[in-house]
């Protein structure tokens, strides 16, 4: 369904670079929050935060809160100042927005950026294929390469045919199946444990599991709680710097929409986020002991116990649903880094650049044969990087500090090590890596603040007062 879905998109294709990447600008509020949905929450929601919350209990709630309003907070000032600045440019990606924010041809950042992009967007597109290999290898015994490839061949036809449209329109309906499949498998789990009370007592029986606290803070007590939900707050306005989320937001129809999409997004997000967590806790009382399973199966796993095939079916479709949605729209932003910002001359050619969609799909597609890290590590790893590497720029463009190329490109390089450079010391299981590299990001790029002028700033304070 949805590949067939997908394949429809192209009796609206026009034939167009700007239409393959960004549908014309054209696409209706619902539709865009629907697919941000669905993209952000990918095999990660299915695989890895069902994981996360099986190991670490309650404390997994202060995750999907500091997430949430961070994603919220960075909304406010980002999206709809984002969508206007690619219509003003007439960029079709994320990183040729972001370095003609203010016009001019800053063509070695554009390349930088695209070059991260590129980097950290395969490593994830590659992590996704490896969730729904996962689900089938628990569910059907299959090998692990088979969900891999499946995946990969699937989103290369509809992707091939539709570009971005056929992604978004898919997405939509994938956001529907991965809801329905959660809120099915919520309700049987809690119902086979006798109710809600029932629940609640079970999981209160497992040593520190409803502890509200996780056990490995990295200051005890309040301080190290607060920092630990400010991590996971920069986590969520680390969706700023997630090119293949932020394009759906681009290719909004109207800058005066940006409101209904964004309700569209929260109200989706925020019911699929509790009903993944609350999944997660349930899992625990079914699967037993941490230490002889691995939680990345925890949802196919118990799916097989509760559940009668149908519906096992169900579940299937939703995670190949998580992994399809954000695997289409990777694999397209990548597809835009090397057509538009990375070759010496643009493609305009939709052949070309259907061609480019095909090698990019078959990279990630033999980076998730050779993977051997987690889903969620994965993931979290890219986002984190990306984050630190472009949301202190896209930022400070919002602020209106105007940096220069130089200073934007010392931005990028001081957050993206920081970032690096803390998960290699090991301290990412006390605090996300991404907060102190967007820190250090935003020092570097603090003196373009301080020197704007007057003007400067009653414009931005202008804008910020403005309807979004």
């Amino acid at each position: 369904m949805f590949t067939l879905i997908g394949l429809s998109s192209a009796f609206k294709s026009r034939g167009s670079r700007h239409d393959y990447y960004l549908a014309d600008s054209s696409v209706s509020p619902w539709l865009v929050g629907l697919s941000a949905v669905a993209t952000n929450n990918s095999g990660y929601m299915f695989i890895g935060v069902i994981g996360y919350t099986y190991v670490t209990g309650f404390a997994a709630f202060w995750l999907m809160i500091g997430w949430i309003a961070g994603d919220f907070l960075g909304s406010l000032l980002v999206h709809s100042r984002l969508r206007a600045a690619t219509e003003r440019t007439g960029e079709v990606s994320y990183a040729g927005v972001l370095a003609n924010w203010y016009g001019g041809a800053n063509n070695q950042l554009q390349k930088v950026i695209g070059a991260v992009s590129l980097l950290f967007l395969l490593a994830y597109a590659g992590a996704q294929l490896v969730a729904g290999s996962k689900a089938l290898h628990v569910l059907f015994g299959w090998p692990e390469s088979t969900g891999a490839i499946l995946g990969a061949v699937l989103v290369t036809l509809y992707c091939f045919a539709g570009g971005i449209r056929a992604s978004i329109w898919t997405d939509a309906a994938q956001s529907f199946v991965m809801i329905v499949a959660m809120a099915v498998l919520f309700y049987v789990a809690t119902s086979a444990m006798g109710g809600p009370a029932a629940s609640l007592a079970a999981m209160d029986a497992i040593p520190g599991f409803t502890d509200w606290f996780p056990a490995d803070l990295l200051l005890p007590g309040f301080g190290g709680m607060a920092l630990f939900v400010l991590g996971w707050m920069f986590a969520g306005l680390s969706v700023i710097a997630q090119p293949h989320v932020m394009v759906r937001f681009m290719s909004l129809d109207s800058s005066g929409h940006m409101r209904r999409a964004r309700i569209w997004y929260y109200l989706w997000f925020t019911a699929f986020y509790s009903l993944a967590t609350c999944v997660g806790l349930l899992s625990r009382i079914y699967l037993g002991d941490t230490a002889s399973f691995d939680a990345e199966l925890a949802l196919p796993t118990m799916s097989l116990e509760l559940l009668p095939p149908a519906l096992v079916g169900l579940i299937l479709a939703g995670i190949f649903a998580a992994t399809m949605s954000t695997a289409d729209s990777l694999i397209l932003s990548c597809s835009a880094t090397i057509t538009h910002d990375l070759l010496p001359h643009r493609i305009e050619q939709t052949l070309l650049i259907k061609a480019a969609t095909v090698v990019i799909t078959a990279s990630a597609l033999a980076l998730a044969l050779i993977n051997s890290q987690s889903v969620f590590s994965l993931v979290i790893m890219s986002w984190s990087a990306l984050a630190s590497a472009f949301a202190p720029l896209l930022l400070a463009l919002c602020l209106d500090w105007r940096p220069s190329q130089v200073l934007s490109l010392s931005a990028l390089a001081t957050g993206l090590a920081t970032a690096l450079l803390w998960r290699w010391l090991g301290l990412e299981q006390y605090i996300y890596e991404g907060l102190p590299g967007i820190i250090a990001g935003l020092a570097v790029l603090g003196p373009a603040g301080l020197h704007r002028s007057p003007e400067q700033r009653r414009g931005t304070a202008s804008a910020s007062s403005a309807p979004k």
